[in-house]
């Protein structure tokens, strides 16, 4: 979408890219530097971005257009429903992760982020006894992917829900979710590194 703006209003500001996709030009900043970075988009200060002109700019919209989550995507990190909050904020810092998935035997229940456990953390209860079902975000408000969508699809997912990492799900005939991986900005990032060295 930001590289679709940019071709039609070249050259544009961040901020005007931002308020028609209806973001924060703070949201977007690290959206436009690895577009930068990649050599899709050019940018001249005061004058605003523009479509490079570097000939290996369709390679790597191709290349990353080819990669599935299946082939970045890192191990989920799953607790249970009755898990305690501070259960749950120490596997986040053993596990170095920002996101948890809830599971239970009938599938992926919810997931709980680091905001969710600072707001609880600051409400003064004790978080020994908050089970973390309190807190999680639920079913149908949970964003995920599947290993067969490709890196900009989730990509496009994080971005749009201001979210730091999304659960890769395998869906049941039944329609349990079974959550068989994760793919954060860092699965991301490290991709696009590898791409543009």
């Amino acid at each position: 979408m930001i590289i679709e703006i940019i071709e039609k209003h070249q050259p544009v500001t961040g901020e005007s890219i931002a308020d028609k996709i209806g973001l924060t030009r703070a949201t977007l900043r690290p959206d436009l530097a690895v577009l930068s970075m990649c050599g899709l988009i050019d940018a001249k200060p005061k004058v605003g971005y523009f479509i490079s002109n570097k000939k290996n700019n369709k390679d790597i919209f191709e290349k990353l257009s080819a990669i599935k989550v299946s082939d970045i995507k890192s191990v989920p990190i799953n607790i249970g429903e009755s898990t305690s909050v501070y259960d749950a904020i120490v596997t986040l810092f053993l596990e170095n992760v920002g996101t948890l998935f809830v599971v239970e035997k009938d599938g992926l229940k919810g997931v709980v982020s680091r905001k969710d456990l600072l707001k609880v953390s600051m409400s003064g209860g004790d978080l020994n006894t908050i089970p973390v079902s309190v807190i999680m975000t639920r079913m149908p408000k949970i964003i995920y992917c599947t290993e067969n969508e490709s890196i900009l699809d989730a990509t496009e997912k994080i971005v749009e829900n201001e979210v730091d990492c999304l659960p890769i799900v395998e869906i049941s005939n039944n329609g349990i979710m079974k959550a068989v991986g994760r793919i954060s900005k860092s699965n991301i990032a490290k991709v696009l590194l590898e791409i543009s060295k």
